[in-house]
């Protein structure tokens, strides 16, 4: 009994075990012993659970316990098998008899029961605790906050003042996860500079993140130059929530400042830089960080990072090398690229990938199943939208979104099935937003339904009397309709509302520099021999049949003013001065903030062919590759 004391340290009062006995009397108080307690330990530490419970069992039944180290190492051994039932059978045995181990084993257990996510046997065994300390009020704030929980969260912060125990950083860390409301951030914030905790690398990277979770970006760029930063994980905070509020421009400053100041890029800075190249468009400095990540080659994230990136930068070549190549895939691997083959006017492609998929890939999720439906969009493929959208629920268990229904809106807008478009509409499970109204509107321009358009129009400006987009689109509807009054009484009434069209802008990227081209601007450098160029490559289309479409015209001209106004549209000029900056071989890649214009659409089919140049266009929904005289939409966008 001596040599045990000496490294056990009993949970149970030895006169628990022991009764009262006289010199005749054949009981004795339970002994421990040594062998069994260092056996479950070793099994423990050989994660041998079934050997290691039957040693706890015998031991039970012999009335032989262990210390909280001991059985902290089981719990664990739990844990590495998923054991809950064995787990449940520890927690039972330790309060055998009624008996309360220390604040640190039920610390121990209630982490147990967090991990196998089993909140209210977690929070039973807390409500229990008659003391309570950081880590047991933290191990449940951080349960409810990973569980989104958020309101749980919040309020066991208050009880955790109340019961005068102070929140370490860690407290603070993952509380802050839970904040939604921009008011209690503050609050919170408050209280860390009240206790000293603001210089904390966790907790300034939360708040950093949270502020950004909230819009608030301004804020947590604040919180970032309060003080010198000598971490990268708040230098890794800062870059990623300007990258993934779409604010390339800082987020790539910022990466610039952390390498300047002397820190490495790690995984999760270049995901934010890889981010930051995506929403910019800046396929060359997305390949600069792509020469970076080539020492984390088989990190998932990142290589789901590149091939987005190549995807939306327009490089369906260098992203079908790095999916072909890729030793592990998820389900974001699979729909990024579907989705990518969509977007850039390869709708069969995309298709054929996802029967792939089905047979050896992950189950399709909600993301995967709106891939598809973007590809029967832009290739007019109603039938097949339609078996896709109607089965997705009993197929893959997707619900269809606010998103999948605009798909096959669109599909249905595309095809002309503007009836279709109506019932849909009245058929969603979820109340049509400005984007469905949209949707419909954009319809009816193509198929110069003014009545339905009006409508639409009137349903947009309900939920958003300043859109912009409602009265543009209402506009062009009239002015292609030739009924330039109603054109006049809708942009009156855009100036009496202070509302403004949006100018049609084109850049493109030349030696690391971007050039944006806007109709009638005359500030670039070179725009008088743009013009020039662009004025003798139209009389050359012109002899071979190029006649421009002046459907396209938004205004009431007559005659060459109407083909004027289509010659120096934006995406003209940036094509030409493409074609002036590269040589034959290079892609030519141009970005629109509008959608491409038809008659654009037919110069770059033709400048194309004629140039025998691969020409690339991205407007805000999809890409057009102009190779041969053909464009990858088929004409239909």
């Amino acid at each position: 009994m001596k040599g045990v004391s000496k490294h056990l340290q009993l949970l149970r009062p030895t006169s628990s075990h022991c009764c009262s006995y006289s010199s005749s009397s054949s009981l004795v108080s339970p002994r421990h012993v040594p062998t069994e307690t260092e056996s479950l330990l070793n099994l423990c530490y050989q994660r041998d659970l079934p050997r290691a419970m039957h040693v706890l069992d015998a031991m039970e039944r012999r009335g032989v316990w262990a210390d909280a180290i001991i059985y902290s190492e089981l719990i664990k051994c739990c844990l590495a098998h998923g054991a809950v039932r064995e787990g449940k059978r520890v927690h039972h045995h330790i309060f055998a008899n009624g008996y309360h181990p220390k604040t640190f084993l039920t610390n121990t257990l209630i982490n147990m029961y967090v991990k196998f996510n089993l909140l209210e046997e977690a929070q039973v065994l807390f409500d229990k605790m008659p003391e309570r300390n950081v880590v047991s009020w933290t191990t449940m704030i951080s349960a409810y906050s990973n569980a989104k929980l958020n309101d749980r969260a919040m309020r066991l912060l208050v009880f955790m003042f109340r019961d005068g125990v102070m929140p370490n950083m860690f407290t603070f860390s993952s509380v802050l996860r839970a904040c939604e409301r921009l008011s209690d951030l503050k609050q919170l914030h408050s209280w860390i500079m009240k206790v000293g905790l603001e210089s904390d690398v966790f907790v300034r990277s939360a708040l950093i993140d949270v502020y950004s979770k909230l819009g608030e970006l301004m804020e947590a760029l604040k919180v970032f130059r309060e003080m010198l930063t000598g971490d990268s994980v708040v230098w890794n905070s800062i870059i990623a929530a300007f990258a993934q509020h779409s604010d390339g421009d800082e987020a790539l400053h910022l990466y610039k400042s952390m390498r300047r100041a002397g820190f490495p890029a790690d995984q999760s800075t270049l995901t934010s830089v890889l981010r930051a190249c995506t929403t910019l468009s800046l396929l060359e400095l997305g390949r600069q960080a792509h020469v970076h990540v080539l020492k984390f080659d088989q990190d998932l994230i990142l290589n789901n990072a590149i091939l987005d990136m190549y995807c939306k930068c327009g490089s369906l070549e260098d992203a079908k090398f790095i999916f072909d190549r890729m030793a592990k895939k998820d389900v974001i691997s699979w729909s990024t690229m579907i989705a990518g083959l969509a977007q850039n006017g390869f709708s069969m492609e995309a298709l054929n990938l996802f029967e792939s998929m089905k047979v050896k890939g992950p189950k399709p999720n909600h993301i995967t199943i709106l891939g598809v439906l973007f590809a029967c969009s832009h290739a007019g493929l109603v039938n097949e939208g339609w078996n896709y959208f109607r089965s997705m629920k009993n197929l893959y268990g997707v619900d269809p979104g606010r998103e999948h229904y605009g798909c096959m809106l669109d599909l249905l807008g595309r095809a002309g099935k503007l009836d279709d478009m109506v019932n849909l509409i009245h058929e969603m499970n979820c109340e049509p937003d400005v984007v469905t109204w949209r949707t419909l509107l954009d319809a009816c321009r193509a198929r110069r339904n003014v009545d339905l358009a009006t409508y639409a129009a009137k349903e947009i400006l309900k939920l958003d009397p300043q859109d912009t987009g409602a009265y543009v689109l209402l506009s062009n509807i009239y002015a292609i309709s030739k009924r330039w009054n109603d054109v006049a009484t809708v942009r009156r009434a855009m100036k009496i509302r202070g509302i403004r069209k949006e100018p049609g802008c084109s850049w493109i990227e030349v030696n690391k520099q971007i050039h944006a081209f806007i109709l009638g601007d005359k500030s670039h450098p070179q725009i008088d021999e743009i013009n020039r160029q662009l004025n003798q490559f139209i009389c050359r289309l012109t002899s071979a049949g190029y006649v421009p479409d002046t459907n396209f015209v938004l205004q009431d001209l007559e005659g060459e003013q109407r083909e004027d106004s289509l010659r120096y549209h934006s995406e003209k000029l940036a094509i030409v001065f493409g074609i002036m900056s590269f040589p034959k071989e290079k892609t030519i890649r141009i970005w629109k903030n509008l959608k491409i214009c038809g008659d654009c659409h037919i110069f770059a089919k033709l400048i194309a062919k004629l140039e025998q140049r691969h020409i690339v266009i991205r407007d805000p929904i999809r890409y057009h590759h102009f190779r041969d005289g053909i464009c990858s939409c088929g004409d239909y966008w």
